[in-house]
């Protein structure tokens, strides 16, 4: 089965068809915001991979570096994709639309999650800010073959669109390090759910409820969004980043592994925000590996070899930082606390856009009491 209806019944094995939804995902067909060429496939040559990249929960990749031409070998970061649709559902769950509702989505992409929004809410109701103007212009032929015509803008996502204001939800559809205070002044009584976190850690949804324009609520999910291109986080390959400089040596008791499991990432996340760490496994079958950490200007790394059965581990920083020394403060106070769990922290934000990550309470605001997470300013 290689139809719309092979991806409504696998969404439907998986339980990751809400009902509220189904009518929508059987009636937009996804193969026409998809381009005919794709990494899993070109519909000219090879249609059946095609078909089965499209109709199956994966996200299918639509452009990488940023539309720009890539040298063969050079690094591929993918920079606008269509969604899993399973984690597009997820999200529209949290944003628990009804019917009348106005909604402003951030990240245009495709086409594809706009439309499922014209279907069930009527395209009267949807407005979408996308910043390239060529993923946009694709959006909009995709929107118009599939017979949907939301207002559609090309701007900057953070400045939300204020001429359709007020709103009665706000979704973005990439990874935000703050809330911007323009979504809580355009949607004053309502939702919003972003994917929210550092270059630390960035699988989080978060889900808030905005009344008079101030916004509170939670964390949740493992999202693997494309980053808002205002603030995107260092990526790329080792060997890109790492030039053979040696290096202070010293060593950790430390298992490196432990402090990137989710609860404690999240946690270091929010004091080591413009860092991001990358493991690697050694290819003998040893078990050993490697956790490297790079800074987002690309200054400074570290490294912490792990070896099966040791009990110490060897620990190499470059540059102006000390990566693990950041990560190590960071991963002890976690234990401090407690070792909470990400569920137990929450963010608030006020009507000035300051943004307070908490635990437990919202009167027990983690660090300083300062906005955490800011583009420009670290306050943990």
């Amino acid at each position: 089965m290689t139809t719309r209806q092979r991806l409504v019944e696998t969404l439907k094995s998986k339980g990751a068809l809400p009902p509220e939804w189904r009518d929508t995902v059987a009636s937009v067909d996804r193969g026409l915001f998809i381009p005919g060429v794709i990494e899993e496939g070109d519909f000219a040559t090879d249609p059946e991979s095609w078909l089965r990249a499209v109709y199956s929960d994966a996200p299918v990749v639509t452009q990488v570096n940023d539309g720009e031409r890539t040298p063969e070998g050079a690094f591929r970061l993918s920079t606008s994709s269509s969604s899993m649709p399973s984690i597009m559902l997820e999200m529209l769950c949290l944003l628990d639309v009804r019917d009348g509702q106005r909604v402003l989505e951030i990240g245009t992409g495709t086409g594809y999650n706009a439309a499922w929004l014209s279907h069930r809410l009527g395209e009267g109701n949807v407005t979408s800010v996308e910043l390239d103007a060529a993923v946009l212009s694709t959006a909009r032929e995709n929107l118009k073959r599939a017979g949907f015509h939301p207002a559609t803008v090309l701007g900057n996502g953070r400045d939300g669109h204020q001429r359709g204001a007020p709103y009665d939800r706000v979704i973005c559809t990439c990874t935000v390090r703050e809330v911007p205070l323009a979504w809580l002044e355009q949607c004053p009584n309502g939702r919003i759910v972003t994917p929210w976190g550092s270059s630390f850690f960035s699988g989080s949804y978060a889900t808030l409820d905005v009344v008079d324009g101030e916004a509170q609520g939670a964390f949740s999910g493992y999202p693997a969004f494309m980053w808002d291109r205002t603030q995107r986080a260092g990526a790329g390959r080792i060997v890109d980043l790492y030039h053979q400089e040696e290096g202070e040596r010293s060593s950790t008791d430390i298992a490196p592994q432990n402090v990137i499991q989710d609860d404690p990432a999240f946690f270091t996340g929010l004091s080591v925000t413009d860092a991001w760490y990358r493991w690697c496994e050694a290819d003998d079958g040893s078990g050993a590996a490697t956790l490297w950490f790079f800074s987002d200007d690309r200054k400074s790394w570290a490294t912490v070899d792990y070896t099966p059965d040791a009990e110490t581990y060897e620990v190499e920083q470059y540059g102006p930082r000390a990566l693990w020394g950041e990560t190590r403060a960071a991963f002890l106070g976690w234990h401090e606390l407690g070792k909470p769990e990400r569920s137990r922290f929450g963010l608030s934000v006020d009507g000035r856009g300051g943004q307070r990550v908490w635990l437990d309470d919202p009167d027990n605001v983690v660090g300083d009491g300062k906005a955490l997470i800011g583009a420009e300013t670290r306050q943990v």
